[in-house]
């Protein structure tokens, strides 16, 4: 049963991050939620709206807890959404684990993204040691086509993948919805999220 769960699990995260190359992709929305009434939701994004979302019936949920600095390990699987900074390097505003059943399921590579203006993803592995450079934490990362000089610093939100469930989709919880349709009444049916467990999904 746990390994088919698990299976679930990265199958959402394989459907959600398959978007990285494109900016436009729909469906990644994120905010709190307001109220929740069974399936259905009431959002209150980051620009102060408000969203009603229906949770489908097979939604796959899986949940972000917190992680650290010292997480970030020699060869760890990572997901990484900064903005481009100087001298080539780029300064991460979210960083996520992905769980090890993941490699080689996730594709690593480089793009356009959405959280912030100029913002892209990588999903990469840490290549060599973390090391300091005027308050940040500089560390070097590779993917298929390439690699990236990452740096953290103390705003860098980090975060590990974990298995979740729909129960934990209560009011005050923070979402970030990755797969989802538009409804013909407006609202949204969610099929791929994501929910914070002691951590606000900054990705």
């Amino acid at each position: 049963m746990q390994s088919m769960f698990l299976k679930f699990v990265i199958a959402g995260f394989a459907l959600a991050f398959a978007a990285t190359a494109n900016a436009q992709a729909p469906g990644r929305i994120r905010g709190q939620i307001e109220k929740a009434d069974g399936p259905n939701l009431v959002l209150k994004l980051r620009d102060g709206s408000s969203l009603n979302v229906k949770v489908a019936d097979d939604a796959r949920v899986s949940a972000l807890v917190p992680a650290t600095l010292g997480d970030l390990k020699n060869d760890t699987f990572i997901g990484i959404a900064g903005v481009p900074g100087t001298d080539n390097v780029i300064e991460a505003h979210s960083i996520h684990i992905f769980l090890p059943a993941q490699r080689g399921v996730v594709a690593d590579r480089h793009g356009p993204w959405d959280s912030r203006p100029q913002s892209t993803m990588t999903n990469a592995y840490i290549d060599g040691a973390i090391t300091a450079d005027g308050g940040k934490s500089v560390f070097k990362v590779k993917y298929k086509d390439g690699e990236q000089r990452i740096a953290v610093t103390p705003q860098t939100t980090i975060a590990a993948a974990a298995p979740g469930s729909k129960d934990e989709l209560k009011a005050g919880a923070q979402v970030i919805i990755f797969g989802s349709e538009k409804q013909a009444d407006g609202t949204v049916l969610a099929k791929v999220m994501y929910v914070g467990r002691g951590v606000t999904p900054a990705m």
